[in-house]
């Protein structure tokens, strides 16, 4: 698989957040008030996802790879949040980008949340192929967990 399809997107997404003085200024306007409250809510979201995404990766031990890979021996993860999610590594990304869009509450945290969320709902369905060909009960888990997001996604 090609990394270039999900990478384009992140990279962008990750500019967005840590280069502000480079971008054209509708892009830094604030869409929440400076609030305290919510820069702690964004900070809880960018732990709890870095954190579910934590636990997913070490639910999945020694399956997990950077890239699509099936290593030897490999197995059809389906515990822990894999229980209810097929792509938990992505959703606590996901919501750590959503949190770090909070915190900063400018647009470019939405947009760069947008990004995020185009490269893993692209790199999922890349990785849902290989899945449905390397494990033929993967059918049956797919219709009993979300891609994502639980009962959205």
């Amino acid at each position: 698989m090609s990394q270039v399809p999900h990478r384009v997107p992140l990279v962008l997404a990750i500019f967005l957040l840590v280069a502000p003085s480079y971008l054209p200024s509708f892009m830094t306007r604030r869409f929440l008030p400076p609030s305290f409250m919510i820069g702690i809510l964004g900070l809880a979201m960018v732990a709890a996802g870095w954190g579910f995404a934590l636990w997913a990766r070490l639910c999945l031990g020694p399956n997990w790879s950077g890239s699509v890979t099936l290593k030897d021996d490999h197995s059809l993860v389906r515990t822990g949040p894999y229980k209810f999610i097929r792509h938990p590594i992505y959703t606590g990304i996901l919501l750590g980008f959503c949190g770090t869009g909070v915190v900063i509450s400018e647009w470019r945290g939405v947009v760069a949340s947008g990004l995020a969320l185009v490269a893993y709902v692209y790199k999922s369905r890349v990785e849902e192929g290989r899945m449905r060909e390397a494990f033929p009960e993967y059918e049956e888990y797919r219709r009993q967990t979300a891609v994502l997001l639980p009962f959205v996604l």
